[in-house]
């Protein structure tokens, strides 16, 4: 089952629940869809729709930061809440003790050790954990095993 098909069917799904977090969650993620097909003119890979995902994820992480800033307790737990929705829709993410592996790895094949070679470091790293890890905490490890 595609991506695309298990986030319509969960729609329905929540719909007959009267799960309303859900369901606003879900369809504000297929709207985003539709505009990038829209953009695309045609239908997105799956690829593509992860990525579709990745950003609506993201924004979700922006908005809960800026909540947290201004000291909107009520709309945190609700961000927080979306953000978990979301998060059940994208393959398992690397932990902080897998990512130093693979850091490790790919700095020793660069030999790699100056600071000013971050950015070719984290081009190589992001080229091969795309998708699997989350881009912030890769440069924070990367940062650390090239101090």
């Amino acid at each position: 089952m595609s991506l695309k098909t298990r986030l319509q069917d969960d729609l329905k799904t929540a719909m007959r629940d009267n799960d309303a977090l859900r369901k606003d969650v879900l369809r504000l993620t297929i709207a985003a869809i539709k505009n990038a097909e829209i953009a695309k003119i045609g239908e997105l890979t799956d690829d593509e729709l992860l990525a579709v995902l990745r950003t609506e994820v993201k924004r979700r992480r922006e908005t809960i930061a800026e909540v947290e800033r201004s000291g909107r307790t009520d709309l945190l737990a609700k961000e927080q809440a979306q953000l978990e929705v979301l998060s059940a829709y994208l393959p398992q993410q690397m932990s902080r003790e897998q990512i130093v592996v693979a850091a490790k790895a790919v700095l020793a094949q660069m030999g790699a050790a100056d600071p000013k070679q971050m950015g070719l470091v984290m081009k190589n790293i992001m080229a091969e954990l795309k998708g699997k890890a989350d881009g912030k905490l890769v440069q924070e490890v990367v940062r650390e095993l090239m101090k």
